[in-house]
Formats: structure tokens, sequence, C-alpha cells
């Protein structure tokens, strides 16, 4: 008896895991179809002008930060491109087979994004994303004031608008790197604006907030 029930137990849980496989396989399918209408025929790649497409099916403009937040979701490695493998991590994370549900998708994808420990990955993506040559480290200072507008503009918005005034008005540097992003993200988090009342320049910031905290406060005076 012991024995028929075992094989029984068995068959079940093989019956349960091959149901299991097949929805899985069923999930890819639509995932897969879906990509195949924005992609790229010869390239089998979602390239710039798919992502346009993409971005008109979502009802979401080309430079909306919700587009950076889904490539971030789908870890994908090259602005403005979007490979099969990618597409599939992200949409299989959100649970979106279809367009409709990937537009549903959108608003949880902004919240997981704001949460600190979320927005700080998203945050040190962004810059990596824009990183478009190989061996390329830094970004220059143009992009970086429209990158650091769209993904610290809402939340930081008085801190975002000074510095950029600041990168835009100096002729110093000319490019902004890893270290510099990460520092003023740091700041707006921990110095108080605009009276930057504990800002200690003998503390380890990038020289490029030194030199913007002396620039605001002569701009203040």
């Amino acid at each position: 008896m012991r024995r028929s029930s075992n094989r029984k137990s068995s068959s079940a849980s093989a019956a349960a895991g091959s149901g299991s496989t097949k929805a899985a396989s069923k999930e890819f399918e639509k995932i897969d179809h879906l990509f195949n209408v924005y992609a790229d025929k010869s390239s089998a790649i979602i390239d710039p002008e798919g992502i346009e497409q993409l971005c008109s099916s979502l009802e979401v403009d080309y430079t909306d930060v919700r587009i950076l937040m889904l490539a971030w979701k789908m870890k994908a490695q090259k602005q403005g491109f979007f490979t099969l493998e990618e597409w599939r991590t992200g949409l299989k994370a959100l649970r979106a087979d279809s367009m409709s549900k990937l537009k549903k998708a959108l608003p949880e994808l902004v919240k997981e994004v704001s949460r600190p420990t979320d927005f700080l990955d998203f945050y040190s993506y962004a810059f990596r994303y824009c990183l478009t040559e190989d061996k390329q480290k830094c970004i220059d200072i143009e992009s970086a004031c429209q990158l650091l507008s769209l993904v610290l503009g809402t939340q930081f918005g008085p801190q975002v608008e000074k510095f950029t005034e600041y990168l835009k008005s100096q002729s110093e540097y000319k490019v902004m790197n890893m270290d510099q992003w990460m520092g003023f993200y740091r700041f707006c988090n921990e110095i108080p604006f605009p009276s930057l009342e504990n800002y200690d320049s003998d503390l380890a910031w990038p020289l490029i907030l030194d030199n913007f905290v002396e620039w605001f406060r002569e701009n203040q005076n």
C-alpha cells in the first residue's frame, strides 16, 4: 500500500511539475511574441526605433524616467537597445506578458524604485547606462545635467537646479565620473539645503562638491 501511495505521490508531483513548466513556457512564448513586435527583424534586437514604438504603445515619452526604470529592471547593458534575454528578465520580473499588463506594471515599478535601497541601485545604474563607449568612465557635463534632472529632479529639485546651474556656468569640469555622481546623491541626503550648515570640505567629499558649495555661498551673498 505504501509503495502504491508513493507512486501516486510521485506521479502527482511529476504532473504538477509538468504543468508548471508548461505555464512558464507559455509565459515566455507571450513575452517573446511581444518582443518581436518591437525588435528589428535583421538584428533580432529592440533598437532605438523599436524603443520609440514601445514608448508609443506605453503612451509615455521617449525621455520619460519610467523607460530608464524599465531598462534597469531588464538589466539592459547598452543604451537604446534591449536584447531578448534582457526583455525576458524584465517582463518576467514585472509579471507582464502583454502590453496591457506592462502598462499596469509601470506604477508598481515606480514604487519599487522609490524604495531607498532600490533607488540607490537605480541611480548608479542610470550613470552606467549612459557610458556608451568601451572603457568609458565619465559622461559629459551636459548629459550629466540632463540625467540628474531626470532621476533626481522630483526628489531633490532645488539641489539639482542649483548644482546643474553651477555645472553649466563653470569651465573646470568637462565630464563627471561615478564618484562625483554618487557623491552628489549623498550630498542631497546628508546636507541641509539651502543652509548647507553641516557641510565640511575637510571630509571626504569630491572636490567638485567643495567647489559647488563655495560657488553657491558666494552667489547667496
